[in-house]
């Protein structure tokens, strides 16, 4: 059996882990609302119209910030539509999705169901087909105690307190020529800087995220980054980070070190805003927003999903939905791992997306909601995360992939909380044939135990969680952990994902 090594020690650490980092995202997109978290029919509906099976599993999740309400759909987004009495509101032909939006949930509704599953909003305002005047007034009517006319507007509408939103994304993915109103690096660093310098005379608190590529293969990145943060550096606080990965081809080697790729990507970003940051001669440090980042077979929803046709503009459509494998949670577990690994920077990041659409939560209309194979990597790295993100000195054997060339076949990052004297491990291997033990020495940690050990792994690779077999796959107890003098040992199935907790 192939063997690696690494070592945990909270002296090698990365950085504290924010909480922000296990975000989500909640677009106006195919059934993520209506149908997903929003079916006022449904058994077991609220007196809100909400599924309360749906806000269960969200809550077992541990989701902590929810970006809204996109997305491709912002950049076409009137917010006055979705506020004030809803027979009063208008329905809107959405061109991002190319259907119609009924803005029968919109922000007052949603940052309700915010409140019930213990959740924070992160606003993102249309750069688009608008610009600063309406994300001025959105701020004005979301943020402002009383006393102007948006804010009393707001309190009319049936919200006394401020929504006090702190994140607000600059537009969304305007390198995109896919994008409403998409412009040129020059163009929208300017936009995106005159947007900021007014939502900042009117709230100095918040937190500003500009817009960075919506994909490393883009032809324009790097130079994007560079240009935006050239004129906005001094203005924002984050720049955003956008990736999605699908197994191509059958090239399963590949997939699974996707991982990989998620690395360079935050590296190549983080470079350079240093660079911008010495540039312009700033004592400020930008951080990363990866707020979106999934597993999405994107060819699929091109070439099966996709809407057309001037006069078919359904509510509501079944839009990628796609149905996760084990392996394609493997893939998410290591995409996990590459956030953590980059906790000193990546302070932000939203799962895309959290219902039915590319989610880990499907529902069916009238029947159940079930959890899809990548609910359980996120939920348990959410559950055992704390405190900092803790560098690990791995030795591990290699592979050759087509896309990435020699990469390890054992991925992994620590974490150390302080506080409670807790640690966790989290383990990916991405060998197709063999398992691997690992040793891993924890004497640094002083006494403990194996809390719990669970591994995600199935000897179908493939196997899914459907609406007939919603429990085929789940997480399983690791029975291999064993810890005597400061090593601990345990053997990582084929393709798995594993999740140890240590702690007195």
């Amino acid at each position: 059996m192939p063997t690696a090594r690494l070592t945990i020690d909270p002296q090698f650490s990365v950085g504290p882990i924010n909480r922000r980092v296990f975000g989500s995202f909640v677009e106006h997109l195919g059934r993520c609302v209506y149908d997903g978290i929003y079916e006022p029919g449904h058994p077991t509906a609220d007196e809100e119209g909400f599924r309360q099976d749906v806000i269960d599993l969200v809550k077992e999740l541990g989701v902590s910030t929810i970006r809204y309400p996109g997305g491709n759909f912002v950049s076409g987004f009137r917010w006055e539509d979705s506020v004030g009495p809803r027979a009063e509101r208008p329905r809107r032909l959405d061109l991002a999705w190319h259907s119609t939006e009924t803005n029968e949930i919109g922000l007052h509704e949603f940052a309700s169901w915010l409140d019930k599953v213990d959740s924070e909003l992160m606003l993102a305002v249309n750069l688009g087909t608008r610009g600063p005047l309406e994300a001025l007034d959105l701020l004005e009517y979301s943020n402002i105690a009383g006393g102007s006319a948006l804010a009393d507007q707001r309190i009319a509408n049936g919200r006394t307190d401020a929504f006090g939103v702190k994140m607000w994304c600059l537009g969304n993915e305007m390198d995109g020529p896919w994008q409403l109103g998409h412009r040129s690096a020059d163009d929208y660093g300017k936009i995106a800087s005159q947007t900021a310098k007014a939502m900042r005379q009117l709230d100095p608190s918040v937190e500003l995220v500009v817009c960075g590529s919506s994909s490393a293969h883009m032809p324009t990145f790097g130079e994007w980054e560079r240009v935006v943060l050239t004129h906005t550096y001094d203005d924002v606080d984050y720049i955003s980070c956008h990736a999605y990965y699908e197994e191509k081809n059958g090239d399963l080697g590949s997939f699974l070190a996707s991982a990989v790729d998620m690395d360079h990507f935050i590296e190549t970003v983080v470079a350079t805003a240093d660079h911008v940051k010495a540039v312009v001669g700033s004592d400020k440090t930008i951080d990363i927003s990866f707020d979106e980042w999934n597993v999405w077979y994107i060819e699929r929803f091109h070439n099966v999903d996709k809407i057309d046709g001037i006069d078919n503009w359904p509510v509501a459509p079944r839009l990628l939905e796609d149905v996760y494998s084990v392996a394609d949670a493997v893939v998410f577990g290591s995409l996990m791992i590459s956030l953590l690994k980059h906790a000193d920077r990546v302070t932000s990041a939203s799962l895309a997306q959290l219902v039915n659409v590319i989610a880990p939560i499907m529902t069916e209309p009238g029947g159940p909601a079930w959890r899809q194979a990548t609910f359980f990597p996120f939920a348990l790295t959410s559950q055992l995360a704390t405190g900092k993100a803790l560098e690990v000195r791995l030795d591990a054997p290699t592979y050759e992939t087509e896309v990435y060339g020699v990469v390890p076949l054992v991925d992994a990052v620590a974490t150390h909380d302080a506080e409670t004297g807790r640690a966790a491990v989290f383990l990916v291997n991405r060998s197709q044939g063999e398992p691997i033990s690992v040793t891993i020495d924890v004497s640094a940690l002083g006494e403990i135990t194996v809390l719990d050990a669970q591994t995600l792994a199935d000897d179908d690779v493939y196997a899914k969680n459907t609406l007939d077999e919603p429990e085929r796959v789940a997480l399983r107890a690791n029975d291999s952990a064993e810890l005597a003098e400061g090593q601990l040992t345990l053997v990582l199935p084929a393709v798995s994902w594993t999740a140890v907790s240590l702690g007195a």
